[in-house]
C-alpha cells in the first residue's frame, strides 16, 4: 500500500521531522566523479567523516546518543539545516509503497527538524536500515539527507564491520 504524504508525515513525526513537501523536481546534490558514491568518496572529493569518537558500534549502550550527536554536530557544522532548519531527506520507493524500480528509486521530501528530535530512539521505519538487520535486531537508521542549496549531502550509514557513522559530501 503507498503511503500518503499526510501519512509520511504522520511517520516521521516522532522522529522530531516536519514533513513540508514532496519534491517533485530533480534535487541537485554535490557532484562526485564517474562511479564514485559518497561512501567511496575520498576527502580529495570533499568527503568529511565523523569524528572517531562519534563511530557508534551497533551493539553500544551509547549507540543513540552517539548517532544522534554526530549527526547534529555535522548538520550544523556542514550546513545541512537552512535558517528554518529544513533540508531534504531522501526515502526509498519501496518504503513508501511504491514501485522500488521507479527512477529515481528515492524520493526526495523537504522537512524542518523541530525541537524535538532523535532520529534513533524514535524507531521510524522510514530511518530504518535494512543492511543492519545482518548484524542485530536492534533499530539502527540509515538515511541521506541534502541541503536545500544543493552545496552539500550527507548520509549515515551502516558499515560492515557493524558500526554506524555520518560522512558529509561538500566539495
Amino acid at each position: 500500500m503507498t503511503l500518503t504524504d499526510a501519512e509520511i508525515g504522520d511517520v516521521l513525526a516522532p522522529a522530531g521531522l516536519r514533513l513540508v513537501e514532496r519534491i517533485q523536481q530533480d534535487v541537485r546534490l554535490p557532484p562526485l566523479p564517474d562511479h564514485v558514491s559518497p561512501a567511496s568518496a575520498r576527502p580529495e572529493h570533499g568527503r568529511f567523516d565523523s569524528h572517531p569518537d562519534e563511530v557508534a558500534d551497533l551493539g553500544a549502550s551509547d549507540f543513540a546518543d552517539k548517532v544522534n550527536a554526530g549527526w547534529h554536530r555535522m548538520a550544523t557544522e556542514y550546513g545541512l539545516l537552512d535558517g528554518k532548519r529544513e533540508f531534504l531527506l531522501a526515502v526509498g520507493r519501496a518504503r513508501l509503497g511504491e514501485d522500488p524500480d521507479d527512477e529515481p528509486c528515492e524520493v526526495w521530501f523537504r522537512v524542518q527538524l523541530l525541537d524535538d528530535w532523535d532520529l534513533v530512539r524514535s524507531e521510524v521505519h522510514l530511518l530504518r536500515s535494512g543492511f543492519a538487520t545482518l548484524f542485530t535486531d536492534r533499530f539502527v537508521p540509515e538515511f541521506t539527507m541534502a541541503s536545500l542549496d544543493g552545496r552539500m549531502t550527507m548520509s549515515t550509514t551502516v558499515w560492515g564491520r557493524g558500526t554506524l557513522s555520518t560522512i558529509v559530501i561538500r566539495p
